[in-house]
């Protein structure tokens, strides 16, 4: 239909008149209601961005000297991020002379890693980069 009449047409109805298609030929229009529409459509944007979960990067720090106590305290502080479905850091500094013993920091990382192997997977496996050690754990894909 032309222009002038669909304008007339959505005037009459109290609506508007809004193009849906502009490419299409013809044009294609549409007779609603333009401010419920927009509403609609940000009231499903917003629903759509409630139900999304977004995961953040926890990280734990440890030492190549970690005391039995301090070690099960943070390893159940990196249980907890898992359980919360957050991806984890697991660091690892050395200072001065622990340098000379890398691998004593690599069977700690290790050892983190064999503790909580029921509820983690490993996204990037321990890697030494200057005078750290990182690795990242992932919580593992719930069992349907």
């Amino acid at each position: 239909m032309k222009t002038n009449v669909a304008f007339q047409r959505a005037k009459d109805y109290g609506l508007d008149l809004v193009e849906i298609s502009p490419t299409a030929k013809p044009p294609l229009c549409k007779i609603m209601d333009y401010g419920k529409f927009k509403y609609e459509q940000e009231k499903k944007r917003k629903e759509q961005k409630k139900n999304q979960v977004q995961t953040k990067l926890k990280e734990v720090k440890f030492r190549v000297n970690v005391d039995k106590h301090d070690y099960e305290t943070k390893v159940r502080n990196l249980r907890k991020f898992i359980d919360n479905g957050d991806r984890v850091k697991i660091s690892l500094m050395f200072r001065g002379r622990e340098n000379a013993h890398t691998q004593l920091g690599f069977e700690v990382i290790n050892r983190v890693i064999q503790e909580t192997v029921d509820i983690t997977t490993v996204d990037q496996s321990p890697r030494q980069q200057g005078r750290f050690v990182t690795a990242i754990l992932i919580p593992k894909k719930a069992k349907k």
